[in-house]
């Protein structure tokens, strides 16, 4: 087991912190985006960027490859569908896609949305790491916080459908 410090100061102690949170152990600061049987989409409230949404499997494995045919299926259409209501109902007009394997986490894919603020860490996906970091810093007020989990409502209303 391991403590962890959550965004909004909940210390839990879990074994996998994925597992918690797609379980419904612990509830994502902004409650959940929307669930399936195989995927969970919530954000990381510790970057305060609107709209940011993390996909993340229910089952724990690593690798794309270790999708199965249905979860493969069931993958594909939730990127177009979380990306469609981005757009639609928070009018983002771009978004990074960031996926790695050598996480201790289950599979997650992470849409950040890609603000103008953005652009003076730079034009790439090099520019995601300082814009996630200063948004965690700089963006953490109230007005902010409030701000994103009204985005995180609007996205779940979206998805309901």
């Amino acid at each position: 087991m391991r403590k962890i410090k959550l965004a909004d100061g909940r210390v839990v102690e879990v074994e996998c912190l994925s597992c918690a949170i797609t379980s419904g152990l612990i509830e994502p600061t902004g409650g959940v985006i929307f669930e399936d049987e195989f995927f969970h989409a919530h954000q990381d409230i510790a970057y305060p960027v609107p709209g940011l949404v993390i996909l993340a499997s229910k089952r724990h494995f690593h690798r794309m490859d270790e999708l199965t045919e249905d979860e493969a299926s069931r993958y594909i259409d939730l990127i177009r569908r979380i990306r469609s209501a981005q757009s639609t109902h928070l009018g983002i007009d771009h978004v990074y896609y960031f996926y790695n394997e050598d996480t201790t986490h289950h599979f997650h894919l992470w849409m950040v949305p890609r603000y103008e603020w953005m652009k003076r860490f730079g034009n790439s996906a090099e520019s995601l790491r300082p814009s996630l970091l200063h948004a965690r810093r700089m963006m953490n007020d109230k007005e902010n916080i409030t701000y994103v989990i009204d985005c995180i409502k609007k996205l779940r209303e979206a998805l309901s459908h």
